[in-house]
């Protein structure tokens, strides 16, 4: 899987979890695959289309890896949201 959009927050633009905020955990040519720590979760992330997704910004923890664990997930985007006053 490429990179370079892994570890960005992203919300939903279309469907049933429009406006919704996940964190990109991987990405292939078409698909992106977004984790919001709770219903989706790391190790079982929702499928979707690239252009069905707004990009935010960047995770504030960069991991080598990109490993992501539920509470990192959890935490980052609490932090966004607590910033935003969303």
């Amino acid at each position: 899987m490429e990179t370079a959009m892994t570890g960005m927050l992203a919300v939903s633009k279309a469907g049933h979890d429009k406006r919704k905020l996940y964190v990109i955990t991987g990405e292939d040519s078409e698909y992106v695959y977004l984790a919001d720590g709770r219903k989706r979760t790391a190790a079982a992330p929702k499928k979707k289309n690239k252009k069905h997704i707004q990009i935010i910004r960047r995770m504030k923890m960069e991991k080598p890896n990109d490993d992501y664990s539920d509470l990192e997930i959890k935490r980052t985007i609490k932090m966004y949201q607590e910033e935003a006053n969303v």
